[in-house]
Order: structure tokens, then sequence, then C-alpha cells
């Protein structure tokens, strides 16, 4: 018998697949081919405090083993997100992790708030969110304005806190100290790489917005290495994602310091990868006989 569960801020997971917002929609719509009941968490997509209708199109491009995308956060809004999305997942033996947008520190503890009496496991703070408040800098690139907006989400929240570090900055392990230093429970990394594509034959930017968010295969390198630098620098839990499509891939992380993984842009071209790296993980553990997946978390020194 082999072990597969894994605990974040006291809540377990059966196994440590779980999927990457904005990849997965928020269940429903990769339930005719994914078992749901098979995943250790699905993290829905972001929601807001009001409906958000996202960026103009084009919003989506492909990139050489990736992609970019604009899709500007588009979400229904909290209300319906209660109303609709929570009762689906309750149907299923999965954790439900809801993640949290916003355009103001206000925006985010709004949500927060409302979701403090739901059914769901934990929360993960999108902090990749421009704050209009400050010209538009992202919260996760300015250490201050990270630990200041995790302090304030925490008084609100009832359940763990996950914040998502953007890998936008200089020295992501100063983010992972700055969010731990606010009271995150858990970090998340890494989010979209800042990326751009030129149409040279219509000599325009490829997405309506000129800059996107670069994830897929791509960019498995230096999620690895920032998980790892995190892992080496605070004492909090990792999920870690970015390009994981394999179940070797997903060992990668859990070696490199993760205890938990994300699948994200894998969904589009493979919509059963999840299940697969559930299956894939088991089959590596059988081989090595490892009994306990949690031998692996942070195996590579």
């Amino acid at each position: 018998m082999i072990n597969t569960k894994v605990t974040l801020a006291g809540v377990e997971l059966k196994n440590p697949v779980m999927t990457a917002s904005g990849t997965f929609g928020s269940g429903a719509e990769y339930s005719e081919f994914v078992d749901l009941n098979k995943l250790g968490g699905v993290v829905t997509k972001g929601v807001a405090n009001v409906p958000w209708p996202g960026n103009p199109t084009p919003r989506v491009t492909e990139t050489a083993s990736g992609m970019l995308n604009a899709i500007g956060l588009q979400n229904p809004g909290i209300d319906l997100f209660c109303r609709r999305d929570i009762p689906f997942l309750k149907q299923y033996d999965t954790k439900i992790i809801v993640n949290v947008c916003g355009k103001s520190t206000e925006d985010y503890c709004e949500v927060v708030e409302r979701l403090a009496d739901e059914p769901v496991d934990l929360l993960e703070i999108n902090v990749s969110c421009p704050n209009v408040k400050e010209g538009g800098i992202a919260f996760g690139q300015n250490p201050h304005a990270l630990e200041a907006i995790t302090k304030e989400v925490k008084k609100y929240a009832k359940q763990p806190i996950i914040m998502k570090l953007s890998p936008n900055v200089t020295d992501i392990t100063e983010m992972a100290r700055a969010a731990e230093a606010g009271g995150a429970d858990i970090l998340s990394l890494i989010n979209t790489l800042t990326g751009m594509k030129i149409d040279i034959y219509r000599k325009t930017f490829a997405l309506a917005n000129k800059t996107g968010g670069m994830s897929g295969p791509a960019v498995k390198p230096v999620a690895v290495r920032m998980v790892y630098q995190v892992a080496q620098a605070v004492k909090l839990p990792i999920i870690g994602m970015g390009g994981i499509a394999t179940a070797e891939d997903a060992l990668e992380f859990i070696m490199a310091g993760a205890t938990a993984v994300s699948v994200g842009t894998a969904n589009f071209f493979n919509p059963y990868a999840t299940t697969e790296i559930v299956d894939g993980l088991a089959k590596f553990m059988e081989q090595q006989k490892v009994e306990d997946i949690n031998q692996l978390i942070g195996i590579v020194k």
C-alpha cells in the first residue's frame, strides 16, 4: 500500500494533484472528461466581488511549447459563483480551492469575507492583479504591498490562505518572505510570466492587450527553480505549478520542495492530464518502492 495523501495547513488532500486557476473553469467544464473525485483538489477560475467582462479579443495565442493569454480574469462574480459553482463541486469528493481576484484590497476582502461561511476548503489569492489605487502595479510585485494585503485578507478569512506568487519580480524569495510575514498559510507559484508576440503579417500585436501571461511546458524550468528557491527560504507549504503535463513533471516540483502541484495549460491540450498524473505518481512510487509521497517532498537539496 502506498500513501499519496498530503496536508496543506491542516487540510488533507487524497493526493497532491490539483488544477491551476483559469484552466479548468470551476470543474463543470471538465467533468465529462475527468472524474473530479480522483483529484486532490479543484482550484476555480478567479472570482471577484462583481462580474468582470475581461479584455477585448484576440486574447489567446500559441507560442513555442506554450501559450500567451490576456483573458483579463473574466468571471461572473461572487454571487453567481456561490449560487452555481460551489453546489456543483460539493457533489464530488475533492477539496474546493477558490481563487480570489480584485482591483483593490477592499475587493479581495469583500470576496474572502463572503466565502467565510461557504463550504470551501482553501482560498488562493491572486496577487498578480493590478492594484488600481497604486498606479496599476500588481500587488505581488511589491513586497510591502504583498505583506499588507496578506495581513488584511487574513483578518476576514476563515479558511487557510494561499498567496499565489508572481514570477515577474527580481527576487521571488523576497516576495515569499513578505507573504509569510503577512501571515500566509500556504504559497503557490508560479503565476504566468509576462510575454509578447507580434503578428508579422498583420504588423501588430497578436493580443489586443499587447502583453499576456505565458504558460505551458516552456516555463517549467523557471518554475521548478523558483519553487526550489522558495522552499529554501520559507517554512510554508508550497503548491508548485508551471508547465506540468506529466507525472514526471509533477515529481520535479515535489522533489524541489512542493507539497502539492497544480496542472494548468496541459488541460487545454490533454483534458485527461490531471488524472493521468495522479495514476503516474502512484505508478512511480510503486516502481521506486516509495511508501509515502511525503518522503519525496524537498528530497533534492
